[in-house]
């Protein structure tokens, strides 16, 4: 039996560790972008990169730990105050940090990095303090004694005259050998003590042998730090929390407030570590006023393999599947609804509702770290064209099925590729039009209904409706005398095929792009529309289910056939008379609902089932609400149930009929097909032309 590899799944748990910090840079430079540059923004991107090159070298990933070294000593030099936050040094920070994410996957993924990757950025960086980058470097070696040293952590501060009133810590900190090899180094970590607030920070240098005597792979240096700050424990603990394990650490909180009164700090727990010197009267103090409140407190996270929640998500969708099975055994054998076996049952649906709830929650996540990806395809993007584009992000929060989150980077990349290159104008015609210079994209999510709404929107120029109708006609995509509607102008952009671009370039002009986004937006069992208005921009909505595990159904019956309809969708229930029921046309009936008039679709007749009926007098509908707040009814024979059901996606091998979105397994072991109610009521309502070019684009 082969043993897992320790080292292995703690290189793992490090490259999560790193999405994290990842995550925390691309936060805390978006904030300086957004003129907050505080102390403790630029602290928290200085201890990304600073973590993460301190992981990197546990590993021994070079080019990760080269690369980190130099960004975070630009870094530095910004959070000493040596160097402004600009706008130039803002857009060298971004690059480094995307350069900075590719590093960290193709270290993950075991990817060989070109050995100059990187260099250019890291000159633009070091033009800022003025320094040259050699692609490597060394150290000259050097003749030394080993002294006793203050430390000077190059802190300019106005004394405190009036005892400090924070509250005051001690800190015991010995290094251990293993945490230089890791790459970490203790002056960083003493800088960020300081950082915390006042210091009086003291080396015992009592261990440090005679030069002939030392080892040097041996630590014998250890640190007693007084710090008075108003942060709580667990804060100045993350200062530690990279070389956890690798050094021998006290925290503890001292009663009193003047440093002058403190007891002496405690031994260490190693016997070998000699009891830290009593401070020296005339030892120079570091000190500075608090500056930072502290935190709210954490919730505790534990990682796990995402292997191990696909099974539990497997397991809750057999688990609904029996409870609906067991439902429908005892109704079958008539018991009463008051039996005690009818009660248990109940209870057992509520702890099915409740346990399926958890375990989606479990595999939710929100958006952000997707939307931080669009960031860099922005400044690639804008790049590329040379505009001047800043993308704005909102709800950012919203928690989508991590298997949504995974399937929507690439239809969201080809958006807003399309956005900057199409939706955006030229800088010279925005300023001619009365816009400002820049241009906004805004990447937007939000629940609404039991789905996800994503939408993403310029303000741009709009669609250029004329020029997208004669491309359509040029390339043979819809009849020259095809008379279309504003909306159905908009949807051709679709089509396999269209593009408007004249010339070939990195972004566009192939005639790859919105088909691709609407398919991959379809295998999800979502939808996309498209709203633009002439000189004010367009917007690109994305509708979709939470989540691709289990939904709330109602399951009908039409022509013989059980269906499944998606419960969010459906607003009520009509029942069909004489009195409620118009017809407008011959096959175009509506029906009245509260003073108003909805169309009536006959659903049978849609799927093909059977022709269409003659007459829907004492007819069951369902109201159906879409995204856009119209509403359709549709014509079913019967209403079965309401029931929870697990969502069984149909693969490639399965003809993709419009409105199927998937499929289910009911209680009695028979499978239904699950609907897409808005799907079916559009392709009803489109004209026969377009019906047919859909028909003959599908073929």
């Amino acid at each position: 039996m082969t043993m897992p590899d320790p080292m292995a799944e703690i290189r793992a748990s490090f490259f999560v560790e790193c999405d994290e910090l990842l995550e925390a840079m691309q936060d805390g430079l978006q904030a300086m972008e957004d003129g907050t540059d505080d102390a403790e923004t630029i602290h928290v991107v200085f201890r990304a990169v600073h973590s993460i090159k301190g992981g990197a070298g546990a590993f021994g990933l070079e080019a990760l730990v080269r690369f980190s070294h130099r960004y975070e000593t630009v870094l530095d030099r910004v959070r000493s105050g040596d160097l402004g936050v600009e706008a130039g040094l803002l857009k060298h920070f971004f690059r480094a940090a995307d350069h900075l994410s590719d590093l960290v996957r193709a270290s993950r993924d075991e990817i060989k990095v070109p050995s100059g990757a990187g260099e250019a950025i890291l000159a633009e960086l070091n033009a800022h303090i003025g320094a040259d980058v050699t692609p490597d470097e060394v150290e000259p070696e050097i003749e030394f004694q080993p002294t006793g040293l203050t430390l000077d952590l190059d802190v300019d501060l106005p004394p405190l005259n009036d005892p400090p009133r924070a509250p005051q810590f001690k800190i015991c900190f010995t290094p251990d050998a293993e945490m230089f090899d890791t790459g970490n180094d203790v002056f960083p970590i003493l800088r960020s003590v300081a950082a915390l607030g006042a210091c009086d920070i003291r080396c015992d240098t009592a261990r440090v042998p005679a030069l002939s005597d030392i080892v040097p792979e041996t630590s014998y240096l250890s640190w007693t730090i007084l710090l008075t700050s108003d942060v709580d424990e667990a804060e100045v603990a993350s200062v530690f929390e990279f070389v956890e394990g690798l050094c021998k650490l006290r925290i503890e909180r001292v009663a009193g407030s003047d440093t002058a009164d403190a007891p002496p700090p405690p031994p260490l727990a190693d016997e070998d570590v000699s009891r830290l010197p009593e401070p020296e009267a005339d030892r120079p103090k570091i000190e500075q006023p608090p500056q930072r409140t502290a935190p709210a407190a954490t919730k505790s996270v534990v990682r796990v393999d995402l292997d191990r929640i696909e099974r539990l998500v497997n397991l809750v969708g057999e688990l609904v599947i029996n409870q609906a099975m067991l439902a429908q055994s005892l109704q079958s054998a008539g018991l009463s609804p008051h039996s005690n076996a009818m009660n248990g049952l109940e209870e057992f649906q509520r702890l099915t509702r409740d346990i399926q709830d958890s375990v989606m929650m479990i595999r939710a996540q929100p958006v952000k770290p997707l939307f931080q990806r669009m960031s860099r395809i922005v400044r690639e993007a804008s790049t590329a064209v040379n505009k001047d584009v800043r993308l704005i992000t909102d709800g950012e929060t919203t928690e989508v099925d991590k298997t949504v989150i995974e399937r929507l980077a690439d239809p969201l990349t080809h958006m807003i590729r399309n956005a900057v290159d199409h939706g955006l104008e030229p800088t010279h015609e925005r300023l001619a039009n009365g816009k400002a210079a820049q241009g906004h994209v805004t990447l937007s999510a939000a629940h609404r209904s039991g789905r996800v709404i994503i939408e993403v929107s310029d303000d741009g120029g709009g669609i250029n409706r004329p020029r997208v109708l004669q491309v359509a006609m040029d390339k043979g995509l819809i009849p020259p005398d095809a008379v279309l509607s504003e909306s159905e102008i908009d949807n051709l952009l679709f089509l396999p095929g269209f593009s408007t671009a004249d010339t070939v370039s990195d972004l566009s002009g192939r005639g790859v792009g919105m088909d691709v986004v609407r398919t991959a937006i379809q295998s999800l069992g979502g939808r996309i529309s498209i709203t633009s208005t002439p000189d004010l921009g367009t917007t690109f909505s994305i509708s979709l289910p939470l989540t691709l595990a289990v939904l709330d159904g109602m399951v009908i019956e039409v022509a013989g056939e059980t269906l499944v309809l998606p419960l969010n969708v459906v607003a009520e229930t009509v029942t069909l008379s004489a009195s409620t029921l118009d017809a407008v046309q011959p096959g175009l009936d509506v029906v009245r609902v509260r003073g108003g008039l909805v169309p009536l679709f006959d659903l049978g007749y849609l799927l093909g089932y059977r022709a269409r009926k003659d007459s829907y007098i004492d007819g069951v509908a369902l109201l159906i609400t879409h995204d856009d707040g119209s509403q359709g009814a549709l014509v079913v024979d019967e209403i079965q149930d309401q029931r929870q059901v697990v969502i069984k996606g149909l693969d490639d091998t399965f003809y993709r009929a419009p409105g199927i979105a998937a499929a289910t397994i009911l209680g009695d072991g028979q499978i239904a097909l699950i609907l897409d109610p808005s799907d079916i009521i559009a392709q009803a309502g489109d004209p026969p032309h377009n019906r047919s070019q859909k028909t003959r684009m599908e073929a």
